[in-house]
């Protein structure tokens, strides 16, 4: 019987691409199937990050989103789209893991931070052989962009998505020691609201596409709320303590 192949979730960090890690690397040249995940009519943040490290041999396996951020006609739903997405996606996959080739799934960040990798993983792991490679993840690689440290001594951190509704959102910040809120997007302008209306505005930073060739770090009062993209977060520090 043929040994079936390994599922390889492999994090390659938040953008730049000398913070992919070593294993990583390894075991992206040593797979025989590269998968990733991209929107329509677009190369991929993930795929751009690991391009040049690729060799001929390899199979390519772009997974493309039916949709990403736009509104859907009713009677469709973005939550089943996407979930019968990752279903197929899982079946295609899976084919490959039973003709014996591993097949590494590549991640911006961290597989199991944000990242669609999980949704694989939760549909295969039980039945294949399951390996996960850890990335630096977006919130790391934006608090070392903008000098800022996360949290101090007992200090604890909130991460939040932005996509939280308004109440819910002002209710976490205002018990968070530090916070780093994630899925800005068209939510920006509420979560924007909800720092000013606790008085943390002047303490939140904000940066666009942490590490990327194209990072933006821009003062939270001058950011335009209509460009404000989805790979963009608010860190909001911990208290400095002077140890």
């Amino acid at each position: 019987m043929q040994a079936r192949g390994r599922l390889i979730g492999l994090g390659v960090g938040p953008g730049d691409p000398e913070l992919i890690t070593l294993k990583a690397l390894r075991l992206l040249r040593e797979s025989p199937v590269v998968a990733y995940f991209v929107a329509k009519g677009k190369k991929g943040n993930a795929f751009g990050i690991i391009e040049d490290h690729l060799v001929p041999q390899q199979t390519l396996m772009p997974l493309v989103y039916p949709v990403t951020t736009e509104v859907l006609p009713a009677p469709m739903s973005y939550e089943q789209v996407i979930s019968d997405f990752y279903d197929a996606a899982s079946v295609d996959v899976a084919a490959h893991l039973d003709a014996g080739r591993d097949v590494a799934v590549i991640c911006e960040g961290d597989p199991f931070f944000y990242g669609s990798y999980m949704y694989l993983h939760d549909r295969l792991a039980e039945r294949y052989e399951a390996q996960v490679i850890p990335g630096v993840c977006s919130m790391l690689g934006g608090a070392s962009v903008l000098g800022a440290p996360l949290v101090y001594r007992n200090q604890s951190l909130s991460v939040l998505s932005g996509v939280l509704p308004h109440v819910d959102l002002k209710r976490r910040l205002a018990d968070a020691d530090a916070a780093v809120i994630m899925k800005l997007g068209r939510n920006f302008p509420k979560v924007r609201q909800v720092l000013e209306e606790l008085g943390l505005a002047e303490r939140a930073l904000y940066v666009e596409r942490a590490t990327m060739a194209n990072q933006k770090i821009v003062p939270l009062d001058q950011v335009d709320p209509s460009s404000s993209p989805y790979f963009s977060l608010i860190i909001v520090p911990g208290e400095r303590w002077q140890g």
